[in-house]
């Protein structure tokens, strides 16, 4: 059981990371058996409208983020990352046409993540530090992943989810940022360790699914117990209720696309108000990771050194 903590913010309360993966309704990963990546650019984009109130909500409470934006959406929406950056946000990697990193072999997967780093370093001036693998999709089965990051210029990724999951996850892996050998930082999506199972506790259909006062209790215990900053993530089609519903696809997937998305965007202005928050870049690159050798991560180390 969670106990509840007090919502009233503290004087010297953690600042935590708050991140967008941008990217659109027709191209998550659960959705790929049912709509061909040829069929994208025939499909009614709503990423630049929804990337757009979501810069609206985070102004109206003065809060800064980082934006995972794929390069698919960059090519085609340049002013879309020119605004986010303009209006004092970190811009940041998603790869460039949201395939899973589990998916790609070495070479592919370089080339992925080394045209999505270009195409966003070119339209906004600025050096793109981080990168989000679509879906968390490195694991143990691909951990040379975070070799390729670390070579083609990344400084951290945000990638290895440690849950368990029917479609990502290495519950195995620290839960809290730590530094690999090759350099690299890994940031974790938060999760909170009840039961002895790690439980997500980041962001996406678990938010939407859960009562907001249970997700906030998370966050406050991993910032109150744990001492640590939590990461916390979203789409902008999460807000959309008006997205063009797909058909024939299956129940789980229906479920988990849409329940409660007429509900998210008053939940995402809560959560806004009752935690401070900040750019993954500032919250975690002026800190110092824990080496992943102190931790005992066998693993992890040996693949990604």
């Amino acid at each position: 059981m969670i106990a509840a903590v007090s919502s009233a913010r503290p004087d010297n309360e953690l600042r935590n990371a708050l991140s967008i993966d941008v990217e659109d309704y027709f191209q998550v990963s659960a959705f790929a058996p049912y709509i061909r990546r040829s069929e994208w650019d025939t499909r009614e984009c709503r990423v630049e409208r929804n990337v757009e109130r979501v810069l609206q909500l985070l102004a109206d409470q003065d809060v800064k983020a980082t934006f995972f934006t794929l390069g698919w959406v960059a090519d085609r929406y340049p002013q879309l990352v020119r605004g986010v950056v303009d209006a004092g946000h970190e811009m940041a990697s998603h790869g460039q046409g949201h395939e899973r990193a589990s998916d790609l072999t070495e070479e592919a997967f370089t080339q992925d993540v080394t045209r999505a780093k270009r195409t966003l370093e070119d339209i906004t001036g600025q050096a793109v530090l981080g990168y989000r693998a679509p879906s968390f999709s490195i694991g143990s089965g691909n951990l040379w992943a975070l070799d390729v990051l670390a070579r083609v210029g990344y400084r951290y990724s945000s990638s290895v989810y440690p849950v368990a999951h029917d479609h990502y996850g290495m519950p195995e892996a620290p839960r809290f940022a730590y530094r690999l050998p090759n350099g690299l930082m890994e940031v974790p999506p938060t999760t909170l360790r009840l039961g002895g199972r790690n439980l997500p506790a980041s962001g996406g259909g678990w938010f939407r699914l859960l009562p907001y006062a249970v997700s906030r209790a998370m966050i406050q215990r991993v910032n109150r117990v744990d001492g640590e900053a939590a990461v916390f993530y979203f789409h902008p089609w999460e807000i959309d209720a008006g997205q063009p519903r797909v058909p024939g696809i299956n129940a789980r997937t229906r479920f988990r696309h849409y329940v409660n998305i007429a509900r998210m965007e008053n939940r995402l202005r809560r959560l806004v108000s009752d935690f401070s928050w900040g750019r993954m870049d500032q919250v975690f690159m002026q800190r110092q990771a824990v080496p992943l050798h102190v931790l005992g991560v066998s693993g992890l180390a040996t693949a990604a050194s």
